[in-house]
């Protein structure tokens, strides 16, 4: 018997999202479904961001997030902004605060349609992000590809902004390495031992950055909101760029603050696709036509 869950897909610069309101549920979206359903031709994604009842004081409610592996996630920034889009949709509000695997996330649609989130304080530490080796010095720690006399990526900066986030600073275009090949290798390098998105950053100039993201259970993307936001930390550690800056990504430009606080707060926008009904246990793409979303 299928388990009906009615979702919305969207995406936040081209990071395939689905949005599933499994608030007063006690199922959930298991990982064979997501895994299923990331290689229909119907709905393909790269998280699912699945809404439930808070559990702690403070969240109007939680966020459990799949990768498209069937994998959970701590935090997604672009799913972030599309779920308070699909909120503010349906009337809810504007101004929310969510509880992730990685903390509490508050969020907020601003007037000029965009959506901003602010992603907590990043850690630094080499224990906190977690690395499986002590490095007193994580803007830079030991790790290459290639020969060890010519590698082709080295020395990168590491933090965790609710997820590892692994940054190789290059001078030449980010389209130039092949990151589909190199993503599988360094996100599970032993090095990680919860694996990490791994980002490929060139810095234009003190504020705008290009990158490139392989994501941790997701693989290549057209935006990592978390990605943007560890890479912008990364650059002001190494005084690459000011505290503002824009971050490019494929799917387009994200702005990034890394506050006085300590806090970073990620703003840009989202897009509605269609809806449909999936199976929570199987993954079966039950809507046989795509609604669209108005």
């Amino acid at each position: 018997m299928a388990i009906d869950v009615e979702f919305t897909k969207m995406n936040g610069l081209g990071n395939e999202i689905i949005v599933a309101d499994m608030r007063g549920r006690a199922d959930k979206i298991s990982s064979q479904a997501a895994i299923e359903l990331a290689a229909s031709e119907g709905a393909s994604f790269e998280q699912i961001m699945e809404l439930r009842d808070a559990s702690v004081n403070g969240a109007d409610m939680d966020l459990r997030i799949l990768n498209s592996d069937g994998s959970l996630a701590q935090a997604c920034g672009n799913g972030t902004r599309c779920v308070v889009s699909w909120l503010a949709h349906k009337g809810a509000g504007r101004q929310f605060v969510f509880k992730t695997e990685g903390g509490l996330l508050h969020a907020e649609l601003l007037g000029d349609d965009n959506i901003s989130v602010d992603m907590g304080v990043p850690k630094f530490h080499w224990q906190d992000i977690p690395l499986a080796e002590e490095f007193s010095d994580t803007t830079r720690i030991e790790l290459q590809i290639g020969p060890i006399d010519a590698p082709v990526l080295h020395s990168p900066s590491v933090a965790n902004i609710g997820n590892p986030h692994c940054i190789f600073w290059i001078e030449d275009d980010v389209w130039e390495y092949d990151l589909e090949r190199f993503g599988p290798l360094l996100e599970n390098h032993p090095i990680f031992p919860e694996r990490a998105n791994i980002s490929l950053a060139r810095v234009v100039s003190r504020d705008l950055i290009e990158i490139r993201t392989w994501e941790r259970g997701g693989g290549l993307t057209r935006a990592c909101g978390s990605g943007a936001c560890a890479t912008l930390v990364c650059a002001v550690r190494k005084n690459y760029t000011d505290r503002i800056s824009t971050i490019r990504v494929p799917g387009g430009d994200l702005k990034i603050e890394w506050r006085d606080d300590d806090h970073v707060i990620m703003t840009g926008p989202t897009q509605f696709e269609f809806s449909g009904r999936l199976d929570a246990q199987s993954g079966e793409y039950l809507a046989e036509d795509n609604v669209p979303v108005t």
